[in-house]
């Protein structure tokens, strides 16, 4: 896969590489990562396809993205790394793990799940490229994000929903579409987590309904050596909704590694 990865490369230290979810950039991180600088190279990317990085020609599946991935951080000779994946970006993180197991020192799903679609979701993947296709992206985007918060911790948020918005409503239509079909025919990898080594941290909200609280936890036992954190009144995306509670659980996690 030849494309162009557009990435963020600040701080010393070990590299922790954070990957974004659907309709999101490396902008999603620019504020979480803050306290990371002092002691880790902190690596935000755009996955092909999304903000300034070039989509790759054709089909493809979330592994080709990961062997995109793997070569990137080979070009920038990283022979180790942690990898903290949000939602899409878990799915692609697992991928990495499975791929090149070595290169990954631990790794964090933050509210993502390594089930496939059950026929509910892939129903729901199918009707939101028919929605996207005769309605627009810009249409898509204002309605699908603040749905991915807590309501009840929207109204605290509201600059932080628009810039999430804002970001996903300039999600290219064709990215947008591939991307919904990759998730939606991705495989399961509950065999990463069960043969991955290294320590895992699975971040899951309780009132989160795209990946649904109940649907992963038999996931928390899987791991060898896992670490969970089920965060209380928090929907999708606990970076934001609870920036300071997951920002102080990944610094405990990457103490422990």
């Amino acid at each position: 896969m030849n494309n162009e990865i557009h990435f963020t490369d600040e701080g010393k230290g070990f590299p922790l590489l954070f990957i974004h979810g659907f309709c999101e950039t490396h902008e999603m991180w620019s504020d979480f990562k803050t306290p990371f600088l002092k002691d880790f190279r902190v690596i935000t990317v755009d996955l092909p396809g999304f903000g300034n990085s070039t989509l790759p020609n054709g089909g493809f599946a979330l592994a080709d993205i990961a062997d995109a991935l793997a070569d990137f951080l080979d070009s920038l000779n990283i022979k180790q790394v942690v990898v903290i994946g949000h939602s899409l970006g878990g799915y692609v993180t697992l991928e990495l793990a499975k791929l090149k197991p070595e290169l990954i020192k631990g790794f964090c799903l933050f509210h993502s799940t390594a089930y496939a679609d059950d026929e509910e979701k892939k129903d729901s993947r199918n009707k939101t490229i028919d929605f996207v296709e005769k309605r627009g992206v810009e249409v898509f985007a204002t309605s699908f994000v603040p749905s991915l918060f807590y309501s009840k911790n929207s109204k605290n948020l509201t600059s932080e929903i628009d810039k999430a918005v804002a970001i996903a409503s300039q999600t290219p239509l064709k990215t947008l579409v591939a991307y919904t079909k990759a998730m939606r025919d991705r495989q399961d990898r509950t065999d990463v987590l069960e043969d991955f080594a290294n320590p895992i941290l699975i971040m899951a909200g309780e009132k989160d309904t795209s990946v649904p609280l109940e649907k992963i936890e038999p996931q928390f036992l899987l791991p060898k050596r896992a670490v969970v954190k089920v965060l209380e009144n928090t929907g999708h995306m606990g970076m934001f909704e609870k920036k300071t509670e997951t920002q102080q659980t990944l610094k405990d996690f990457l103490e422990v590694l």
